[in-house]
């Protein structure tokens, strides 16, 4: 019974479903405080804090969209020699990135009808971000992996570096889309700098298909000592008194918090990879929470920012959206466990079920 129970998120590579499972929790948390805490509670250090860490998740979710692209990209490299074909199946991921985005924003609409405009259909959230980004960078696949380690970490740093330059620059006569899709802004997911994350997870997936699985240890190790290294080096550069840049906004634009996080994502993943080598193929719940994380952030938006709570909205103490916080928490693991039963075919009356009446679900 104990073999049955290994599942697939507890692999050699279960680590990335724990660091994607981490930025999940901290994403909930933050959404729950965000959405149900009362008003005259929100100036605490509990809410800032929880929404100081609430900001990680997206360059978490991004940072290892980039790493599986890059195992796709690598597997594309050896088994497909057009380049066209390489490309187009890039570009594959992409276009089911956008379908996924416009049908959330859809339903989120439709949910909320009548009282949300049609504009938000169009509004860019992070897999819109994932999704032009990916076919933003599709070119890298020209490449082989060890090359794309180097270019996609180049691109990932040009695309942090040039995001002031970006924000600073006149917009005006141009379609107010394509600027919510470019230029950063603190209410939308846009290419800068945002999009530095997958980059750089690209270049992460690439060194991890190129390190043989037995150096996988020391290979985490040298993902700590690079995330210490870039906080460190990042923090010194963003807080000396003079800059490259004549207007730069550190929160919304500054390429040093990208590199910060994207630090703090190479340690947690080290850290990740220490936990599930402890676990030796149990259960874990925080990996679970990642293997679904599509669903998981689906449903929780809905269940948090939608109608079904409404009446708690903005009235909760501390303690009570303390206690909501891991109700909601908990039932989006039971959510996950049961898509990955459904996935492994444990259900499989159900699975036949369904695909025989809904074959987009096969």
């Amino acid at each position: 019974m104990a073999a049955e129970r290994i599942h697939a998120s507890q692999g050699r590579l279960g680590f990335l479903d724990w660091t994607r499972g981490l930025g999940a929790l901290i994403m909930l948390q933050g959404h729950v405080m965000h959405s149900f805490l009362a008003k005259d509670q929100r100036d605490g250090s509990a809410f800032v804090l929880s929404q100081f860490i609430g900001g990680m998740p997206p360059a978490f979710f991004l940072f290892l969209t980039g790493v599986t692209l890059g195992f796709l990209m690598d597997s594309l490299s050896k088994k497909e020699p057009s380049l066209w074909k390489r490309v187009k199946a890039a570009l594959y991921r992409a276009r089911y990135l956008f379908v996924i985005a416009f049908l959330f924003r859809l339903q989120m609409w439709a949910f909320a009808w009548p009282y949300a405009p049609f504009s938000d259909v169009l509004r860019v959230d992070v897999l819109n971000c994932m999704g032009f980004t990916v076919a933003a960078l599709a070119w890298l696949v020209f490449f082989d992996t060890r090359q794309r380690v180097i270019y996609a970490a180049v691109v990932g740093l040009l695309i942090a570096c040039a995001s002031p330059l970006v924000s600073n620059a006149d917009w005006s006569g141009l379609p107010l889309l394509l600027k919510h899709y470019l230029a950063p802004d603190a209410v939308f997911f846009s290419f800068f700098p945002w999009g530095a994350f997958l980059a750089f997870g690209i270049s992460a997936g690439s060194v991890i298909r190129i390190v043989p699985s037995e150096d996988y240890g020391k290979m985490m190790q040298w993902s700590v000592l690079a995330g210490l290294a870039l906080i460190l080096v990042s923090n010194y550069f963003s807080n000396i008194p003079y800059s490259l840049y004549q207007k730069s906004d550190f929160w919304l634009d500054g390429p040093g918090l990208i590199l910060i996080k994207t630090g703090i994502v190479l340690i947690l993943a080290g850290f990740g990879y220490l936990w599930m080598t402890f676990q030796n193929g149990q259960w874990s719940w925080i990996a679970t929470l990642g293997q679904h994380s599509l669903p998981v952030y689906w449903l929780h938006i809905e269940l948090v920012y939608g109608r079904w709570l409404g009446y708690w909205k903005e009235t909760l103490s501390l303690g009570q959206t303390m206690v909501l916080s891991i109700i909601v928490i908990a039932v989006m693991v039971i959510l996950a466990e049961m898509k990955g039963r459904y996935d492994r075919g444990e259900w499989s009356a159900l699975k036949l079920a369904i695909e025989k009446y809904w074959p987009i679900g096969a």
